[in-house]
């Protein structure tokens, strides 16, 4: 498997894009992560972020249908790829082996 490294920020991003798969787009993705992490993004780190996964290859989007609430502006909607599953997956797993790897003694307080 090729190495897919991403940081913080694009991992919760993957992760928020896969919960509201079918709804992710730039205003459910930004008030999804405000929510679950009680902390606020900006729109421009989330849209920057949001073009950085979709040139790397781990999300694709397509634009939805033109609605007269957004004065006929259409809404870009993302979905995780593979290679971004992957990504994720790669991830999961380092955290994985180095919270098993914690020695009992480390936490005990």
């Amino acid at each position: 498997m090729k190495r897919t490294q991403i940081g913080e920020l694009e991992e919760t991003v993957l992760l928020t894009v896969a919960v509201l798969f079918g709804d992710a787009y730039g205003f459910t993705i930004k008030n999804e992560i405000e929510r679950r992490s009680k902390r606020s993004i900006s729109i421009g780190a989330m849209r920057t972020t949001l073009a950085r996964l979709e040139e790397k290859g781990f999300l694709e989007s397509e634009l939805g249908e033109p609605t007269k609430i957004r004065g006929g502006k259409r809404k870009r909607f993302f979905k995780v790829t593979r290679l971004g599953k992957q990504a994720l997956e790669q991830v999961m797993d380092n955290r994985k082996q180095l919270w098993d790897s914690i020695p009992e003694a480390a936490f005990n307080f």
